[in-house]
């Protein structure tokens, strides 16, 4: 960040705050984000309801367009805001900004929660929520919370409604992706014909993070503080974001621990039931972590093509691709036995 973007955020954010003044104290960029990218900002305000020193994250896109399929910022504030609202914990949005003359790129600026989102340190560091009951429970809590948001919401207006089934719609989706892809996967051709011949039938339908999975939470010596990054957030099945979470593919090398890499899918599965008054089909779960998947490795796809096209150079976006093969064998070993 240079002078000339810190003095422009300033004079932004003293009028988006209703404040005297507004001065950056520290900037610095926080690591991961292959699709957006983090600022940590300690803001000193004076005058109004934040005076003080107020400690933020600018959420902005990343240098290049990132994923097609993602929100934009001011999407994700909106969905930040409705689930803020529903009651839950995710960090408070305080501002939007779509004039690109101010930073570069639209941003929002949302307060700062404490702990560590990285997933390969949660789930082998106990010192992070170390009763990890607890935390499954509170996540699967926050999770019936999310899906408590129920359309039609004016504010969400801009969220895609289609008339199949989520299941049928995410199989359309990325199969219309592999095919108009320079290169052949054949495993995922075969995970998605399996994906279409078990589909679920259309039924409920809520508001999905879309991506809720250990790494997309923040925890701290206490528990949970947050839950993060919204910005491929949907209407679809709920079962949808269970089976993502539980995904073998989002545990971390902990593949004891299905519900996250940490805790147990009873737990889990408790927290939800509680929260929500619904009881989780537990048949349909094993349908939805197959998709989680596909999907996955769709997504990792799209990722290492942004590396290798030269539209972005990313060791991280590189590595991404290298994944694939690993979850092609995963759908083979999970659909082996449940093909008819």
């Amino acid at each position: 960040m240079n002078e000339t973007q810190k003095a422009s955020l300033q004079g932004f954010l003293a009028t988006a705050l209703a404040a005297d003044t507004v001065k950056i104290v520290k900037a610095a960029l926080l690591s991961g984000g292959a699709v957006q990218e983090n600022w940590a900002l300690d803001l000193q305000v004076s005058g109004g309801e934040y005076s003080g020193l107020l400690n933020t994250v600018l959420r902005c896109d990343s240098p290049t367009a990132g994923v097609a399929i993602s929100h934009g910022r001011a999407q994700e504030f909106a969905l930040l805001q409705t689930v803020f609202n529903a009651g839950v914990a995710v960090p408070q949005p305080l501002c939007l900004c779509t004039d690109t003359a101010v930073f570069g790129r639209p941003f929002f600026i949302m307060r700062r929660v404490g702990g560590t989102a990285a997933g390969h340190v949660l789930v082998k560091n106990l010192a992070y929520a170390p009763d990890r009951t607890e935390l499954a429970r509170r996540l699967g809590r926050e999770l019936a919370r999310i899906h408590s948001v129920k359309p039609p919401v004016d504010a969400l207006g801009f969220l895609h409604a289609y008339t199949e089934s989520p299941a049928q719609y995410r199989i359309n989706t990325h199969r219309a992706f592999l095919d108009q892809h320079h290169t052949a996967y054949p495993a995922l051709e075969w995970g998605l014909r399996w994906l279409e011949r078990h589909a679920p039938p259309r039924n409920l339908i809520a508001l999905a993070h879309g991506d809720f999975r250990t790494g997309n939470y923040m925890v701290d010596e206490q528990g949970l503080t947050g839950i993060l990054d919204w910005e491929f957030a949907g209407w679809s099945d709920p079962l949808e974001d269970i089976g993502w979470f539980c995904a073998k593919c989002w545990r971390f090398g902990q593949n004891d621990l299905q519900a996250g890499g940490i805790g147990e899918r009873a737990h889990f599965y408790e927290g939800y039931e509680a929260e929500s008054g619904r009881n989780i089909d537990r048949d349909q779960i094993h349908y939805w972590e197959v998709m989680a998947h596909v999907r996955w490795a769709v997504v990792a796809i799209e990722q290492a093509q942004r590396f290798t096209s030269g539209q972005e150079n990313s060791l991280l976006l590189a590595l991404t691709g290298h994944i694939v093969p690993e979850l092609e064998w995963e759908i083979l070993n999970m659909t082996e036995h449940n093909h008819a």
